[in-house]
């Protein structure tokens, strides 16, 4: 490196982004850094993969592009691995000294306690205080609390040897990351990205080369932890919402309502955002995010964000409302849930993607099982593999014969194509429950099912 990109003007980096002569690491290349290190990569600028996951890493270096649910990116991938624009390692020491740019994509999950977890942060600033070079710029993109860089990691970074100090000799920014899980391509090609850093000349850095690498509006954030609290607001909106909205199917199926009838006709006013009810809220961003606010609330005293602690327990008793009209459909079947034979449909958090981070599904087989029922899953996603101390089944129709009762919680494109006569034909017991609206009451009732919908009423 020429200059130091901390003392570099605005358009001395866009230059230097320009001739590729720059080195960027992304530490962390799981489901969002991965794609994001290769968007990097395909921009031109030698990019760096690193992460503690050696048989990540040794798929990756092999040229075997690991996010199969996550399309169009293996074609870049082929594309800057054969152009040698990209590579992973396990080695901190060799990655990070070479490197201008330290880009921060790590976990941010939640301990038992539902307590955010920075320990892979943390573990990874404190070794950027021995690793780092004068100069370089970090810019995190994981999800934290507002006021997290401020705070802790500035200070990990800096360690006690006196050799770094924010500001003199390295810069720290931000860019929370806003991809959605399976659609990330599409997500970083339009969705505006917030930029920030711990002064404006740095920030103005940050800028440059997002703005250098991904065609999407920049919104300029006047410091990190502001941008963070933009970041966490978005996903806890969600939270707080789905939490509303579960709340209401509960009404509504003692009033003889259909919830997502009701939904259909209030999503036709301008102002109205739909939600939708489900099974829980899952995946590494919603429930934590909601308990990484709750968090920070807690400092300040119990009277803040209480809407949030509501929502996260509405959003949290779904699961076992679930196992409840399940339970509810075998005493109409007058059957016993006992020894019955339940098919779960869907185990990933969330449609048309390979991810069980806090899938409800984990809670609800756990109390099938308590229940004494004898659980098989089926996931598109998850073919033959062991989850949850379960093979899961290759095809339906292996097992239908023997199924007391199918549970749909995961709304898989795949699972809207069931025939609904077949199954109630081939099926052991005719029960169906439907926590992801996918099928309404009418329909499974005329295809001869013993029928229980999630908020769909009578």
């Amino acid at each position: 490196m020429i200059k130091k990109i901390i003392d570099m003007n605005p358009q001395e980096l866009k230059n230097s982004l320009i001739s590729n002569s720059i080195t960027v690491c992304v530490v962390g290349i799981g489901r969002i850094g991965l794609p994001t290190a290769l968007s990097f990569a395909n921009s031109g600028i030698p990019t760096i993969g690193l992460d503690i996951n050696s048989k990540l890493v040794e798929s990756v270096n092999s040229g075997i592009y690991p996010l199969k649910d996550e399309p169009d990116y293996d074609i870049i991938f082929d594309k800057v691995i054969k152009e040698k624009k990209f590579f992973a390692t396990t080695k901190i020491e060799e990655s990070v000294s070479k490197s201008d740019v330290i880009l921060l994509s790590l976990p941010t999950p939640m301990d038992q306690n539902n307590v955010p977890d920075y320990s892979a942060l943390r573990s990874v600033g404190s070794q950027l205080s021995e690793h780092l070079q004068e100069g370089a710029l970090v810019i995190v993109e994981s999800t934290i609390e507002p006021g997290f860089v401020e705070n802790e990691l500035i200070s990990l970074i800096e360690g006690s040897k006196n050799r770094l100090m924010a500001e003199k000799n390295f810069g720290i920014g931000v860019c929370p990351e806003t991809a959605n899980p399976g659609e990330i391509m599409i997500d970083f090609t339009k969705l505006p990205r917030l930029v920030a850093g711990i002064n404006k000349k740095i920030s103005e850095l940050v800028y440059e080369i997002y703005n250098f690498v991904f065609p999407v509006e920049l919104i300029r954030m006047p410091n990190c932890k502001t941008a963070n609290a933009v970041k966490l607001t978005t996903n806890v909106f969600r939270d707080v919402n789905i939490a509303f909205v579960n709340e209401l199917s509960l009404l509504f199926e003692k009033l003889g309502i259909d919830t997502m009838t009701v939904l259909e006709a209030a999503k036709t006013k301008y102002n109205f955002q739909v939600h939708y009810p489900g099974a829980g809220v899952g995946g590494p961003c919603l429930p934590v995010n909601s308990y990484q606010f709750i968090n920070s609330a807690k400092h300040f005293g119990d009277e803040y964000l209480k809407i949030v602690q509501v929502g996260r327990k509405i959003n949290e008793s779904m699961p076992q409302h679930v196992v409840d009209l399940t339970i509810n459909a075998f005493d109409e079947k007058k059957q016993f849930i006992e020894n019955s034979n339940i098919l779960i449909l869907g185990i990933s958090y969330k449609p048309n993607v390979k991810d069980i981070q806090l899938s409800p599904a984990k809670e609800i087989i756990k109390t099938f099982k308590n229940l004494k029922s004898n659980i098989k899953i089926y996931d598109p996603f998850y073919r033959s593999e062991k989850i949850y101390d379960i093979v899961c089944e290759d095809n339906i129709n292996d097992v239908i014969s023997s199924i007391d009762a199918i549970v749909i919680i995961t709304a898989h494109k795949e699972f809207k194509n069931l025939q609904l006569e077949e199954l109630s034909s081939k099926m052991k017991n005719n029960i169906l429950v439907d926590s992801r609206g996918i099928f309404d009451q009418i329909s499974a009732k005329n295809a001869g099912l013993i029928f229980r919908g999630l908020g769909r009423g009578t």
